[in-house]
């Protein structure tokens, strides 16, 4: 089989995070044969990326390198996005910080599970490092009874949620839905007439919510012919080269996007949705994705700090991935997200907003992609629903952003991490059976 090759053209820069996949995804592919480095070898402070004023030339990450989320680099990347991009704030506001009561439980170190297709029992201390975890947090009944730091992360530093990011986007629809203010069953073409003639135009909200619109969008980046090349470019809020002629920011490539298969038969995964639906909601409320979220949710929530999004040349929000925040805060709205939309004594949107999540999508629709660490799954809102015995439900990002919601072990885990592998298929096996395992350790300590 000859060897993968990647198509990095000029104008992309692999700076955004459907990019910035790209080049994990081919890396990855690239070096299946080679020894991938561990956690602790590939921890960015052992490695000295960007130490030393200046640092030393081969420790430097940055522009116009086009590499820089490339593993391990990226493992220094994911905490330093507004270094290398133009962001847009997402405000915390003016008021005080709301405190977490803290109860610690170093016992769940210790607490064990076997992974999946596995036969070695795992501690879940032992999988933070197999899953090459950044941070991670657990809530249960309200308090923070785990925390945890490593790599490029510390408390007073964000990372990049990834595509975690659509279940921000897709909770910000959803109450929207639940406020009356968007119909789901309205079309996409008829609230957005610039999309009307483009495969959008005759699909539903709902049916952006739950991904099961007919795109002719190709996200593989060994394909060079994919259209995810053309929709980088796009994207990228950088100077195009001399020559180009393709659409020069989300709203011109959204419009270009055609028709494949019919709508509403079968999920499928494709970052655009979030982007149009991430349109769907600026023309409805009258604010940007990322001003939306600082004032129905961030300004609200008690949030240490500001978030902020990646953007595109003309400063619209990367909807479908472009999120950096603190570790604190995203737990903070995954706290809201299981009181469904009450945070601090007060309701911040109506209840029905995270019921129509919590209900999930179309099983059948969404069994025919295949996941096969998530039988029996669904999606909508953006957020992954896993219908199992205690109605979990999550938001997911590559290279292992989560935040897992347990409503029975009344339990919020999220994490960020830098797996160099994109994919999540390679982090559940170990991250999903240990979340469950947690979430038993929990609800049996709490029994008088």
């Amino acid at each position: 089989m000859p060897p993968l090759r990647c198509r990095f053209v000029s104008v992309i820069t692999f700076v955004l995070p459907v990019a910035l996949l790209s080049w994990a995804a081919c890396a990855t592919a690239q070096q299946t044969s080679a020894q991938v480095l561990s956690a602790e070898d590939s921890d960015p402070n052992r490695l000295g990326w960007m130490q030393g004023f200046p640092p030393d030339a081969d420790r430097v990450i940055g522009q116009p390198d086009s590499n820089y989320f490339s593993f391990p680099k990226m493992r220094w990347t994911v905490c330093h996005f507004r270094e290398l991009l133009p962001t847009k704030q997402v405000s915390r506001g003016l008021g005080a910080p709301t405190p977490f009561i803290y109860a610690l439980d170093d016992a769940i170190n210790d607490v064990s599970f076997t992974p999946i297709d596995g036969s070695e029992p795992m501690t879940w201390q032992a999988a933070l490092n197999e899953n090459y975890t950044d941070g991670v947090l657990i809530l249960h009944q309200g308090q923070v009874v785990y925390e945890s730091y490593s790599g490029c992360l510390d408390e007073a530093s964000q990372h990049g949620a990834m595509s975690v990011t659509k279940s921000m986007t897709g909770l910000l629809g959803e109450i929207l839905v639940a406020e009356g203010a968007l119909d789901d069953q309205a079309l996409v073409g008829d609230i957005l007439p610039e999309l009307a003639e483009s495969a959008f135009g005759n699909a539903t909200v709902k049916q952006l919510l739950e991904m099961t619109t007919g795109l002719a969008f190709s996200e593989d980046y060994s394909d060079p012919s994919a259209e995810v090349w053309a929709y980088n470019a796009a994207a990228n809020p950088l100077p195009k080269p001399e020559g180009y002629t393709g659409p020069r920011t989300y709203y011109e490539y959204l419009a270009t996007v055609q028709p494949e298969g019919e709508h509403g038969q079968v999920f499928g995964y494709k970052t655009i949705n979030t982007d149009a639906l991430g349109w769907v909601i600026a023309r409805t409320s009258g604010e940007s994705v990322a001003s939306l979220l600082s004032s129905r949710i961030w300004q609200r929530i008690g949030a240490e700090q500001d978030g902020y999004f990646t953007v595109d040349s003309i400063g619209t929000p990367f909807a479908g991935g472009g999120l950096s925040v603190g570790l604190r805060d995203l737990a903070r709205v995954g706290q809201l997200v299981l009181n469904e939309g009450e945070m601090n004594g007060e309701r911040l949107f109506p209840a029905a907003a995270v019921e129509r999540i919590r209900q999930g999508g179309d099983r059948q629709a969404f069994a025919q992609a295949g996941y096969r660490y998530l039988p029996g799954g669904s999606y909508r809102g953006m957020w992954w629903s896993l219908h199992n015995e205690h109605g979990a439900f999550a938001a997911r990002g590559v290279h292992g952003q989560t935040i897992y919601i347990d409503p029975t072990a009344e339990m919020v885990i999220v994490r960020f991490a830098s797996h160099p592998v994109a994919g999540n298929a390679a982090n559940d096996p170990t991250s999903l059976p240990a979340y469950q395992a947690v979430a038993e350790y929990l609800m049996d300590k709490a029994q008088p």
